[in-house]
């Protein structure tokens, strides 16, 4: 793969506004933020953001929160933004979700990475990922894998003995980096999660699959644990034989690191993130703006497996160049009708159980208030002739 830096952040801004994000400018722009009043700070410092493993761009999140009053919005937060990789200079881009408990948020950023990495020509990708699981989950976890871990202290590596002194999972991370026998036997977050964690990462699990993504679930994918809890992933480049890539040009991976707001923020804010950097490319003085526009088509979904049948007709009509505007976070039929009309919409594509099951969509004219259903096979090529 062969990319300018720039192409590469044109190209990742119009994936990241497509599936709904918005930079740094357009949410500290909006009367909410501007207006808000209530002062909100966090304690995290340059140590602190650097847990996550990634420069602390994801973990940096926080600092995004905060100063663009995004806690001044009740509703969920898509937010991008164009990072530098510390150090390196590397050029990045960072996309979050706040506000959002649910697992769709993940599977909108797994999918949002996927379509980056497809459009930038790297199509040969696995996702790998794992559940460590909400606070109770981790409690149950970590006392599991001490016991393991101090019934074999004559086998821990020095380094290992002196890690958990701190927190065990650290000494778990150290020894899989390591490739110590050890950490091959030992116990997964995965035996231990809560019902609401294994529901949650379940339907993850049930995105991927449904949209065909290659994965692989990974006990051994851990994160530090003041920063990431239940899922967690990253995504393997591969060649064309499927084995993995030995110079990789691209870095991408992500999770949920509520845990990092609790810790640093004193509240809970639901936060899930993920990042991909350009390696070896340093980001240009000049970046380049977002588009700005405001699409015509707004899809509407009721359910989970709708959700996910609509997540992918998004990707598809991305790929045929066809912006559209969404709320995949909602529940709500009405809600979503009153942001279609709101964003000016001309057409609204819904998405129910019964549209799932039957492989149609209703086709709605939001200014005819008229609307028919029709297959979803051709709904491409209806919304190109509507739109011509």
């Amino acid at each position: 793969m062969d990319i300018t830096v720039n192409d590469f952040l044109k190209r990742a801004i119009a994936t990241a506004e497509h599936f709904g994000f918005r930079s740094q400018a357009h949410h500290k722009g909006r009367v909410e933020c501007r207006t808000c009043k209530v002062p909100i700070s966090h304690s995290a410092k340059v140590d602190d953001r650097r847990l996550d493993g990634i420069h602390g761009l994801l973990a940096g999140g926080i600092n995004a929160y905060t100063t663009s009053k995004l806690h001044g919005l009740e509703e969920p937060v898509f937010y991008y933004n164009l990072e530098e990789v510390p150090r390196t200079g590397d050029a990045a881009i960072t996309f979050h979700i706040f506000n959002v408990e649910k697992s769709i948020a993940e599977a909108i950023l797994i999918q949002t990475v996927r379509s980056l990495l497809n459009e930038v020509g790297q199509t040969n990708h696995v996702v790998k990922i794992n559940s460590l699981g909400d606070n109770d989950s981790r409690t149950r976890y970590a006392r599991e894998l001490n016991t393991f871990l101090r019934k074999r202290l004559n086998e821990l590596p020095p380094v290992a003995r002196e890690l958990m002194k701190e927190h065990v999972t650290l000494a778990l991370s150290h020894m899989i980096e390591k490739n110590h026998e050890l950490a091959l036997r030992s116990p997964s977050p995965l035996e231990h999660l809560s019902d609401t964690s294994r529901r949650h990462f379940r339907e993850i699990v049930e995105y991927l699959d449904m949209s065909e993504t290659p994965y692989e679930i990974e006990p051994k994918l851990l994160g530090h644990y003041q920063c990431f809890n239940d899922a967690i992933f990253s995504f393997e480049l591969q060649d064309e034989l499927g084995n993995s890539l030995e110079e990789k040009t691209l870095q991408a991976q992500g999770g949920r690191y509520t845990s990092f707001f609790e810790k640093h923020l004193k509240q809970t804010v639901p936060a899930v993130g993920a990042v991909v950097i350009l390696k070896g490319k340093r980001q240009p003085r000049r970046l380049p703006k977002q588009s700005g526009q405001n699409p015509a088509i707004h899809i509407i979904q009721l359910g989970f497996a709708p959700k996910i049948r609509s997540l992918l007709l998004i990707d598809e009509l991305r790929r045929e160049g066809i912006l559209v505007n969404q709320n995949l976070t909602s529940d709500s039929l009405s809600t979503q009708l009153r942001q279609a009309e709101e964003t000016g919409a001309k057409y609204s594509i819904i998405i129910g159980q019964k549209e799932y099951v039957d492989g149609t969509v209703i086709f709605r004219d939001m200014i005819g208030k008229n609307q028919e259903t029709i297959p979803q096979s051709t709904l491409v090529s209806r919304l190109k002739r509507v739109h011509a």
